[in-house]
């Protein structure tokens, strides 16, 4: 199966590696030059226009930063829909507006093609290694023709339903990320404002009721001073936004999703949009005029679980 790539910035440049790797056939396509560059010395092709990729591939996959991204590659004026054909199935791997997915995915199948929405959660470190969690939504005989490649590129692949759900589960599981981090910001100032030794701090997180997965992965890189997760500010304030959306949409009084937009669009405001979303800790250092800091944590996150085959997750009935 011939494969497109379009977007090789932070994930979906891991994920295309991890095709590479595995020995696929890929093309590749992004606004940046240097990247393509990069990509084709490992082995992948270019394509100078999105029509142009979509012309030569089987499976088209796409990993932008917004759903004005995805839109332009789609249906620009050089978009991959024009030319897309019966049987050839687009992957949508950005973390988007549901409606969005449903909306271009009738186009998709009035052009005989078959679209799945695949969002991908757990890190860009996971992300380099094939190691990834990959929500899956749309036709079942898609996800079929294309799960050799998910497996690829992710361990653990969860078929969610129709063409939308992969998207409204990414969303959330993203304002969960996010409610965490929040929380951990909090908890580690007070901890350094205490007096509390930083390295005994995350092992207390660690070993008990109060860990999670951002946790044993953010907090490493806010006690380092890096605060690099490949993750920007920006990016937090559209998924936990998208999710609050869907909350308003269906009238559920949340409470703690609109503190969370609000404290991220604060910080876009004092920091900027893309500052490391772990710096979100700043809001509350600042005022105190101390460093929240430990010993010996890494600079970034790497991934030590060895690299294996995906599988299917099959939710429990």
């Amino acid at each position: 199966m011939k494969i497109g790539f379009i977007g090789l910035g932070n994930v979906g440049g891991k994920l295309a590696g991890s095709l590479i790797r595995n020995g696929h056939d890929i093309t590749v396509r992004d606004l940046d030059d240097a990247l393509v560059a990069a990509y084709v010395a490992r082995g992948a092709v270019a394509a100078a226009t999105p029509a142009e990729l979509g012309g030569a591939v089987d499976l088209i996959i796409t990993c932008l930063p917004s759903p004005a991204a995805s839109s332009a590659v789609a249906e620009g004026p050089d978009g991959f829909l024009g030319v897309m054909r019966p049987g050839q199935v687009w992957l949508e791997m950005s973390t988007t507006d549901y409606s969005e997915i449903i909306r271009l995915g009738a186009l998709v199948e009035a052009r005989g093609g078959m679209m799945l929405e695949c969002p991908v959660s757990g890190g860009c470190h996971r992300a380099d290694t094939g190691n990834i969690a990959i929500f899956a939504g749309g036709p079942r005989a898609a996800f079929d023709t294309v799960l050799p490649i998910l497996t690829t590129m992710g361990r653990r692949i969860l078929h969610t339903g129709a063409l939308g759900t992969a998207s409204q589960l990414k969303v959330m599981t993203n304002f969960l990320c996010t409610a965490h981090l929040v929380a951990l910001a909090e908890a580690l100032t007070v901890c350094k404002a205490a007096g509390m030794d930083m390295n005994t701090t995350y092992e207390a997180i660690r070993i008990s009721s109060g860990n999670s997965f951002v946790h044993e992965t953010e907090s490493q890189v806010i006690l380092n001073g890096s605060r690099d997760i490949n993750f920007t500010m920006d990016l937090v304030s559209k998924d936990v936004g998208l999710f609050d959306a869907i909350a308003r949409e269906h009238h559920v009084p949340v409470e703690l999703s609109p503190l969370i937009v609000g404290i991220f669009k604060d910080g876009e405001k004092r920091f900027g949009p893309r500052e490391h979303s772990p710096n979100i800790i700043r809001r509350y250092e600042e005022p105190l005029g101390i460093k929240v800091l430990g010993t010996g944590f890494p600079a970034q996150m790497c991934d030590d679980e060895p690299e294996a085959p995906g599988y299917e997750v099959v939710p429990k009935r």
